[in-house]
Parts: structure tokens; C-alpha cells; sequence
């Protein structure tokens, strides 16, 4: 019988921790933890994430800015008010919310943010020190895995991990994070052009799926015993709920739960943990602003 690696109650009791740090350091007279979000236009999606992470950072006594542009806003615009938020003292670290309007240029805002406020770990400094495994602030869903996997007690080291997807959001770092000494995996980094990619998943000890297609992996990609991570998340319609639609992975659960030993719900699993993951950046960037580490 498999169990679950459930990310709600987790990022729960990891909140619950960082609560009580603010409650310490505000007794000692500090100020509050500041996380600032940029966010420009109106996609539905980014709204979410935008309001779950101000809702996160208020439960754990964060102060929370968001900043709020138009879908017109020119590049020269965003560029300016993230200048604005590098050189503001009060605010510890700051996101801006991908994806951007097709007139922006990702790439030219990402380099733009400062590397010790880059509490989303998408810079290339940060990107270079995490490779480098030098200190450095690691994407938040990478780290949210690591997370799950450390705080279950899941056993990591000389495990083959097969991760499914190159992204560098999710795929890249996280193959990059677990070759590492203190998890210490073989880690095959497979994609949609891999060969024999169903005979490469069968061999996993731990297989992460972040290829971002419903229902990928089926039960012939599944090694028994396996440990299974599906960080997908897809809203397909579905008339007979309340809502009109249900939330998958990139895991088709029916076929495959109970293959594993171990295994993320969707949703609940990874999801959660990523939130989690950018408030422990937050208070990181916050400590070193402050000059208290």
C-alpha cells in the first residue's frame, strides 16, 4: 500500500515554524520579513499564485507588497519598477510573476532583478551558484521537492532518480540539486525527444515528472516500489463536480498509486511546498539584509 507525501499538512507545519521565527524576531525588535510581487496583466492563473503567495506571507507574519501593472505596461515601464524595489531597503526579496505579456522580454526582466532579492532563484548568478553548489537561492519548486523528500525521510542517496522534464523552473535544477552531496542520487535527465523513455522511467528508485502533459506516465513507465513525485498540474472540465472542471498531474494516479511506495496527490503534494519555498528564500534574503547571519 502506497502513502502519500502530502504536501498540505507539511507546508502546515513548516508555516507554523516560520511563524514562531517572525514572533522571535519581532520580540527581539526587528522588523517583519518583506516579500514584494510584481505582477503584470490579468492571467487567471498568475492571479491565483499571486493572491495564495500574499495569503502565505500574511499567515507567517510577513509584510506583503504587490505591485500591479496592465497588461500595456511597456518593458521600459517594468524595468524601472524593479530598479525601484533592488534599491528599497524595507523590501527583503521580490518576484516577478511569469509568464509576462509576449511585448516583454523574460529574459532582459529576470536579469534585471537584483541576485540577493531573487527570492524566485531564476537569475543567472543564482542559477551558477546553485550548479557550482555555492550558497545560493534555489527555484522554489526544486526546492519544495527536495523539501518533501528530506522532511519524509525518504532515502536518497545512491538512488537512480529519473527526472522527466528539462525546464529550468523544475527539471534542471531539481536533477541538479539531487546529484548533490547531502542527496547524493544518479540522476538520468530525460525529456520529450528521449529514447526508450519508458525503459528509463522503469529503472527509477525516485522518478520526478514535470513534463507538463496530462496523464503522462502510465503504469508501464512505473518501477514497484517506486517513489513517485508528479509536480503537472492541469484543470480538465469535468461536468459531474460542482466546479466544472477537476485537477490532474502529469501522473495518471489511477494506473500508477499503487505501484509506488511513496507518491504526491494532485493537488497537494509539490504544490504547496513551492510556496513554502518562497517564504524560507524570503526569511533567507530578510537575514541577510538585515545583517543577521
Amino acid at each position: 500500500m502506497y502513502q502519500l507525501l502530502d504536501g498540505k499538512t507539511l507546508s502546515t507545519q513548516i508555516k507554523e515554524e516560520i511563524a514562531t521565527e517572525v514572533r522571535q524576531l519581532m520580540a527581539q525588535g526587528h522588523r517583519t520579513p518583506h516579500l514584494a510581487a510584481i505582477i503584470v496583466g490579468n492571467d487567471g492563473a498568475s492571479q491565483t499564485y499571486v493572491a495564495n503567495k500574499e495569503k502565505s506571507s500574511h499567515e507567517v507574519g510577513y509584510t506583503s507588497s504587490i505591485y500591479r501593472y496592465s497588461e500595456k505596461t511597456t518593458e521600459k515601464e517594468l524595468l524601472e519598477s524593479i530598479e525601484f524595489l533592488n534599491n528599497d531597503p524595507e523590501i527583503d526579496g521580490f518576484i516577478v510573476q511569469l509568464p509576462l505579456p509576449k511585448h516583454i522580454n523574460e529574459q532582459h526582466v529576470i536579469d534585471a532583478i537584483s541576485p540577493d532579492k531573487d527570492v524566485d532563484g531564476f537569475t543567472a548568478i543564482n542559477v551558477g551558484r546553485m550548479v557550482l553548489g555555492e550558497d545560493a537561492f534555489v527555484p522554489a519548486t526544486p526546492m519544495g521537492i527536495c523539501t518533501l523528500l528530506k522532511r519524509y525521510g525518504i532515502e536518497t542517496s545512491g538512488k537512480h532518480c529519473v527526472v522527466i522534464g528539462r525546464s529550468n523552473i523544475v527539471g534542471t535544477p531539481v536533477a541538479n540539486l539531487l546529484s548533490r552531496k547531502g542527496y547524493d542520487c544518479t540522476v538520468t535527465l530525460c525529456h520529450s525527444r528521449t529514447q526508450n523513455l519508458a525503459e528509463i522511467a522503469r529503472t527509477a528508485d525516485i522518478l520526478i515528472v514535470a513534463i507538463g502533459k496530462p496523464e503522462f506516465v502510465t503504469a508501464d513507465m512505473v518501477k514497484p516500489g517506486a517513489v513517485v513525485i508528479d509536480v503537472g498540474i492541469h484543470r480538465i472540465p469535468d461536468e459531474s463536480r460542482k466546479s466544472g472542471y477537476r485537477i490532474i498531474g502529469d501522473v495518471k494516479h489511477s494506473e500508477v498509486d499503487n505501484l509506488c511506495s511513496w507518491v504526491t496527490p494532485v493537488p497537494g503534494g509539490v504544490g504547496p511546498l513551492t510556496i513554502i519555498s518562497l517564504l524560507e528564500n524570503t526569511m533567507k534574503a530578510y537575514k541577510k539584509n538585515m545583517k543577521l547571519q
